[in-house]
């Protein structure tokens, strides 16, 4: 059986690290521990904040694998430690989120059982390429002119 994609059409062309990112966030582990939040600072900042009670800083770890942050957590076992009730969990994890082409980590905290991950968005500049067109005598002859989208429309041009 075939599948069916969105980003099969002869229109849309150069996707396919596109769809890959997509099948890794579909793969993703969705038990919902530990819960998180994610949230905007400022205008290329974010913030994700993952409740990691009871986990130490050498019990956590944060990788960036191939497009994706992997944040894992294991517990240590105290053997000479006896419960009467065990409520609170002390189970591994790993939580993982798809980054975008570009996002950078900028640090890492943990405080009051909550790990904070800063990440930084830059800020992409629309650029529109014109590329001039040759009579065919000389297929190396291309002139490359870019021109910024947000400027009035004067162009540099390359060779």
């Amino acid at each position: 059986m075939s599948r069916l994609s969105l980003l099969n059409s002869p229109l849309v062309l150069g996707f396919d690290h596109l769809e890959q990112m997509l099948e890794r966030v579909s793969k993703t582990s969705s038990d919902g521990y530990p819960p998180y939040n994610i949230e905007q600072r400022g205008d290329t900042g974010l913030r994700i904040s993952l409740a990691v009670a009871g986990f130490g800083r050498d019990e956590l770890s944060i990788e960036i694998e191939d497009h994706q942050l992997v944040i894992r957590g294991r517990q240590k076992e105290d053997a000479s430690r006896v419960y009467l009730h065990r409520g609170i969990a002390a189970r591994q994890f790993q939580r993982t989120f798809v980054l975008a082409e570009g996002i950078e980590v900028t640090g890492a905290s943990l405080s009051n059982g909550l790990l904070h991950i800063d990440l930084h968005r830059p800020d992409i500049k629309a650029k529109v390429r014109r590329i001039a067109i040759s009579d065919g005598s000389d297929e190396h002859a291309s002139e490359t002119i870019e021109v910024d989208a947000t400027d009035d429309g004067s162009a540099t041009g390359t060779d």
